[in-house]
């Protein structure tokens, strides 16, 4: 790497831990993350085609990770319209190997057809049921066995039961140096009675409360806070945690 380069790097590094004490950045980043919360704003994305429910910040980082880590798997909870698996699956086949497994308790059908008949479904296989049951972790299990780098991606229900059950039966899939990324961990920062719509999660109750439960009892992964202050704008802070030991 030549002095220019590994200059910018340490720079960006520098700059990108400065922005945790940038107080004027970060207001108007918890003003964005509540207004656009509100606003629905992640709906409005698409990838290749397919409706991605996602932050773009939180994609760009996504992409960050896979182009680093080049996992052989990446296993996702939660799959919607089926965008992120797109989305990763045209990642991997630009590193030109890997594969996405998909979980969802209810696969609506007019989306796998959507999911099914994309180019990028080659590198797609999905499974319908609760990513919590005993019987679907025994199928990723077995899907996983003998894959050297896996990242995992939780994005189904949002409760924190669910999410903790979902942590501590998918964590010992990671490999180490790779992530299990969580996502709505936003959900605690929100205002109570935030969403018009009644949900079973809610401050006290959501995917970061189960974030913190998780890391009192397993000292193998930490918060990646370098995310965190990259990105500012995402719908997954403190929910990037990385594989340590």
């Amino acid at each position: 790497m030549s002095d220019l380069v590994q200059a910018f790097v340490r720079e960006r590094k520098e700059r990108i831990a400065g922005n945790q004490h940038n107080e004027k950045l970060q207001e108007a980043a918890r003003n964005f993350n509540t207004a656009s919360n509100s606003a629905q704003y992640s709906y409005n994305f698409s990838w290749m085609g397919r409706p991605i429910i996602q932050y773009p910040q939180d994609m760009i980082a996504m992409q960050e990770l896979i182009w680093q880590l080049k996992p052989d798997l990446v296993i996702e909870t939660g799959i919607a319209h089926g965008g992120s698996l797109i989305y990763y699956a045209s990642l991997l086949e630009l590193i030109g190997k890997g594969e996405v497994l998909g979980i969802d308790i209810d696969i609506r059908e007019h989306n796998r057809k959507e999911i099914e008949k994309h180019p990028m479904f080659k590198r797609i296989k999905m499974l319908q049921g609760s990513s919590i049951s005993a019987e679907t972790a025994a199928q990723v299990k077995k899907h996983a066995a003998g894959k050297e780098s896996i990242l995992v991606c939780l994005d189904s229900n949002h409760t924190h039961e669910h999410v903790l059950q979902e942590l501590e039966l998918y964590s010992p899939l990671v490999s180490k140096g790779s992530y299990i990324v969580v996502f709505d961990t936003i959900v605690e920062d929100l205002p109570e009675g935030y969403f018009s719509q009644k949900r079973p999660w809610g401050i006290s109750n959501n995917p970061r409360t189960a974030v913190q439960e998780f890391l009192k009892k397993n000292d193998a992964f930490e918060i990646d806070h370098s995310i965190d202050n990259k990105l500012l704008i995402s719908v997954a802070p403190e929910g990037y945690l990385k594989r340590v030991k």
